[in-house]
């Protein structure tokens, strides 16, 4: 072989050799896992998102699609509340819950029920009855029925949604008007003997005040006094730009959390809009048809301004690193909505406005506080 024959076949078995090598370091970088909010949190808490309809029958393929790149964990924003699936005294629908939990099943997640006992979205049959012995009686079987279907299925439960009164006294409704606050402890006694497993939550907005906080305080406490099984407190986290202040959303994970128990935000959004009552005060009639329409109400129809988009981003930031600090305290955070587009603020308490509470827009993409949440290091 001669000299140059022989330098040529080195330095073209260097060159494959540098190929194959490119090539494999080509293929390990597009293995590398996608970057996703669920990653970024992984280890910490989970992330999860509230679902619809268009969800659950597969029918918002983009949502779809984002629901498994960013999140681990589904809550059902109407379809689980009582008019929907116990329409009749006798009659329950199941066809739609059974289809949000095999979606839970397929992609791995985290399956939340929401939620078993709450005052609003009741089947009309529900408000006559007056009887103790038979709204007890009403309540097992209900409760009985639906965690008993999903057992081994369902992750967790909101058992009892909004309980209290904003000064943290029993909300009257129709289980307290015929119960006293017994019926707090048969719900949850009922749901853990359907499913010893499961994670059982009371869930309840406004839990940043300090009244409404210690009367959850004492409702926690007295349930595990009762040997009642309670695992969560679940707080609604529907804020604002400007409120709550991180200290008293602190305050609240600090003080359920001495109580034993777990805290999930379970509610998570932004609004970015003014609201009736920061112009007139508390004393604003709760029907707010008047300002339909009202352009000081709706001040972004075609998209937020840079230096809101900057004050939303610093807010959630501001909420994340709170989180991040007791993460040892908190198993879930869950955005109410998987995109803008979605969100029931666009329609509440003003209908036909446009809001930008999430991380994701009305097309599907990641927004600047995502990108900067994403962007920020881990604690």
């Amino acid at each position: 072989m001669t000299y140059k024959i022989r330098v040529f076949l080195i330095l073209f078995v260097l060159g494959l050799s540098a190929c194959q090598t490119n090539n494999k370091e080509s293929k390990k970088d597009t293995t590398k896992e996608e970057v996703s909010i669920k990653e970024h949190f992984k280890g910490s808490f989970l992330i999860g998102a509230a679902i619809n309809d268009n969800h659950i029958d597969r029918s918002d393929s983009l949502g779809i699609q984002l629901l498994k790149k960013e999140f681990n964990s589904i809550t059902p924003e109407n379809i689980m509340k009582w008019m929907y699936v116990h329409p009749e005294k006798d009659s329950y629908f199941f066809d739609t819950t059974d289809k949000y939990v095999a979606l839970g099943q397929e992609n791995g997640m985290y399956i939340v029920g929401h939620n078993l006992i709450w005052h609003s979205q009741l089947a009309d049959w529900v408000n006559p009855i007056k009887d103790s012995l038979e709204m007890a009686i009403m309540l097992k079987d209900h409760i009985n029925t639906i965690v008993s279907r999903y057992k081994g299925k369902i992750d967790a439960w909101d058992v009892v949604n909004e309980a209290l009164n904003e000064d943290g006294t029993l909300r009257e409704s129709v289980f307290s008007n015929t119960m006293g606050d017994r019926f707090l402890e048969l719900a949850f006694k009922e749901a853990a003997k359907a499913d010893p497993d499961a994670t059982l939550i009371y869930n309840d907005y406004n839990l940043w005040k300090p009244e409404k906080r210690d009367g959850v305080v004492r409702l926690v406490k007295k349930l595990q006094d009762n040997g009642a099984k309670i695992d969560e407190v679940g707080i609604q986290a529907h804020w604002s730009l400007e409120g709550p202040s991180i200290e008293d959303i602190e305050n609240s994970i600090i003080a359920f959390s001495e109580l034993g128990v777990k805290i999930s935000f379970t509610e998570l959004d932004v609004t970015v809009l003014p609201n009736p009552w920061e112009l007139d005060g508390a004393a604003v009639n709760q029907n707010y048809d008047e300002f339909e329409g009202d352009p000081k109400m709706n001040p972004y129809p075609n998209g937020l301004p840079d230096s809101v988009k900057l004050e939303l981003s610093k807010r959630y930031q501001d909420i994340f690193n709170l989180f991040t600090k007791h993460k040892d305290k908190i198993s879930r955070v869950t955005f109410w909505g998987v995109q803008d587009g979605q969100s029931w603020l666009n329609n509440w308490p003003i209908n036909g406005r446009t809001n930008y509470p999430l991380f994701f827009d009305r097309n599907y993409q990641p927004k600047k506080v995502y990108t900067d949440i994403i962007s920020a290091k881990n604690n």
